[in-house]
């Protein structure tokens, strides 16, 4: 029945009967770090094996014309055997996108002198790094007393090496005043002279980050308009060049109550589903959509006792409850049941519509 079932849906996205990708990233280690803004959350950390990572594969492979596993989803390379895994990843992959993502472990550079370099024969050119501000603000939010040190201990491997560091500085109310350091960290460490010394260029940016996951916690101190010009004009200027903007205010959204305001008599609804889709595999073989932090309400099913077939069945024909009810429930309605229009707290698009889901669920839990 099930078989069917995914059959009529692939049909009715006129595709063959296999997707042109599917990337299936597992939860292997989980994290060493209990980000306050972390988007996919803070759960407990497991402890996956190998041949974890390759029945994974084998389960999705039979779906798909190209195959592409990741150890991890959370942490890079967190697992000490990170070599291997890497390879164990290309062998079972049928392509890799990147020789390697622009996300690396402080933690681990922190404790082996292998990896910075491990990642140069990789190919690496740049990777990204995130701040809060100085030590104590960076160790306060990352959930970790030294992260703020092994930091710049990274950066300074980075750029031995020669790979360019990129620093991303996550702003909330509690913290604004605090990017003053970020930008005491540029000069003091010469970032844009040392990188311009081997042919690259450095670069900073800020923002509010999502609001779902841990950081939807932080909805009460999330940035409104007045803050945007206590932002360090050095960081502002960083910002625009990397997010090719004009103004702080394209980067950082409009207000919420504006955003009820435009979307309040929309009757867009949205289907999430693609032909390239990235599942996220947590350390108990559920799986989640990569659209947001992976909770309940995306569940797909789980690998091990449900398989592929039924997760991808699932996923095709939106029957996951936040999936069916942005297929079903206009975002106008959603705005107007879950928005708060009396609020200056800055969003994208984009951002604000997976809060309002998960409070979708939460204020009307018959409809979700």
């Amino acid at each position: 029945m099930r078989g069917a079932v995914l059959w009529k849906a692939w049909q009715r996205m006129e595709q063959s009967n296999d997707f042109k990708k599917i990337t299936a990233c597992l939860d292997m280690a989980g994290c060493p770090n209990r980000c306050r803004h972390c988007w996919l959350g803070c759960t407990p950390n497991g402890r996956m094996a190998a041949d974890d990572l390759r029945f994974v594969a084998e389960a999705f492979r039979p779906f798909t014309k190209s195959l592409e596993v990741a150890s991890w989803y959370r942490e890079p390379d967190y697992l000490p055997e990170y070599k291997e895994l890497w390879a164990l990843e290309n062998e079972l992959s049928d392509m890799r996108e990147v020789p390697h993502w622009e996300l690396m472990s402080v933690w681990r550079a922190a404790r082996d002198e292998s990896y910075i370099p491990w990642l140069k024969e990789l190919g690496v050119k740049a990777c990204q790094l995130t701040l809060f501000g100085g030590r104590q603000q960076t160790d306060a939010y990352t959930g970790r007393k030294g992260a703020y040190d092994e930091i710049i201990q990274a950066i300074e491997g980075l750029l031995a090496a020669e790979i360019a560091p990129r620093v991303q500085a996550f702003v909330n109310k509690d913290n604004v005043d605090d990017l003053w350091a970020v930008v005491d960290l540029i000069l003091n460490l010469r970032l844009d002279e040392r990188c311009a010394a081997f042919g690259a260029r450095f670069g900073t940016f800020v923002h509010q980050g999502s609001c779902d996951g841990e950081n939807a916690k932080l909805y009460d101190v999330r940035v409104t308009p007045d803050d945007l010009p206590r932002i360090p004009p050095p960081l502002a200027a960083y910002s625009l060049r990397h997010w090719g903007k004009d103004t702080l205010e394209e980067i950082f959204g409009e207000t919420e109550s504006a955003l009820c305001r435009r979307l309040a008599d929309s009757t867009k609804t949205h289907c999430y589903v693609s032909d390239t889709p990235v599942f996220f595999v947590d350390k108990n073989f559920d799986v989640y959509p990569n659209i947001t932090a992976p909770e309940p309400h995306w569940r797909l099913g789980n690998v091990k006792r449900d398989g592929a077939e039924s997760i991808l069945a699932c996923y095709l024909n939106s029957e996951s409850p936040a999936q069916k009810l942005r297929m079903t429930v206009s975002i106008g309605e959603i705005v107007r049941r879950c928005g708060n229009p009396g609020s200056q707290r800055l969003f994208i698009e984009s951002d604000y519509i997976d809060p309002l889901i998960k409070r979708w669920g939460e204020v009307t839990p018959c409809r979700i």
